[in-house]
């Protein structure tokens, strides 16, 4: 094994370094694809967004290292602010913050938005920024709980992506779920995060207390 322009060589590899020999491999999009993109809210983005429960946030650092975090609360989380702007509230977490580091560094964002059952998603790009309170934090109440902090997105692109990988993956057909087939969430926690725990300790602690920890 060698390092070459920090990358780790590995044998046989034919490596893409350029956009023409991408397109050689990958092709060039149609039009109706390439353009799709839009600058603003459309009313069937609006509607998407009401219906979503989950979102996954990428975003990189000023070094180029990447997140990608996963948000989630109740259906239509995701506050419309105006055809340009949305809110993504934040609530307790791991306090690792990765994301939001990254967003201080450098604004720019992607979001993926799912509808449980839905093979296509609703991607928005655009520039994020942390905002501690502000008055819409009162429609982002959960249970009694206001968000600690909201992401707020000025959208740039928005667009409808197709469902081919959702269907490769088989990814909502319940029959193809296989959740025991990696350790559970406290023997990964025991292994690699709190070795000093027993692993009763971390069942518990994952068990069914878990979910009242939420907010």
């Amino acid at each position: 094994m060698s390092i070459s322009g920090g990358f780790v060589e590995l044998a046989g590899l034919v490596e893409i370094t350029s956009e023409a020999e991408l397109r050689d491999v990958v092709g060039e999009p149609l039009p109706r694809v390439r353009d799709k993109a839009r600058p603003a809210l459309h009313e069937v983005d609006r509607q998407w967004l009401a219906a979503s429960p989950f979102c996954l946030v990428a975003t990189s650092a000023a070094d180029g290292s990447c997140d990608v975090s996963p948000k989630g609360d109740p259906a239509g989380f995701t506050l419309v602010l105006d055809e340009r702007t949305i809110a993504i509230p934040e609530r307790p977490g791991n306090r690792r913050a990765d994301g939001y580091r990254n967003v201080l560094a450098n604004p720019h964002v992607g979001l993926i938005y799912f509808l449980p059952g839905r093979g296509d998603t609703l991607r928005v790009n655009g520039r994020a920024r942390l905002v501690r309170d502000a008055p819409f934090f009162d429609d982002m109440v959960v249970k009694g709980h206001r968000p600690i902090l909201a992401l707020v997105v000025e959208v740039q692109e928005v667009f409808h992506h197709c469902a081919k990988a959702f269907l490769r993956s088989g990814l909502w057909k319940p029959e193809t779920w296989q959740p025991d087939a990696a350790p559970s969430r406290p023997q990964i926690a025991k292994l690699l995060e709190r070795p000093g725990d027993s692993l009763a300790e971390l069942e518990r602690y994952y068990g069914d207390q878990y979910a009242k920890h939420l907010y």
